[in-house]
């Protein structure tokens, strides 16, 4: 059983949040509901874990 470790996971939850941001950036102006719950989803689970969103924020 392999257990990543806190560094691992703040960086897997990093790209992530940037690959919600990059989806999100190419719909343009279309609302999508789901996108953007799972982004403030994310947000969420960085900021327990210490890391503040606003210098990786597209």
């Amino acid at each position: 059983m392999d257990i990543m470790t806190d560094k691992e996971l703040v960086t897997v939850t990093i790209d992530k949040y940037t690959d919600l941001q990059r989806i999100k950036k190419a719909n343009g102006d279309v609302e999508n509901k789901e996108l953007d719950y799972q982004i403030k989803v994310t947000i969420a689970k960085l900021s327990s874990m210490g890391v503040s969103v606003e210098d990786i924020t597209l």
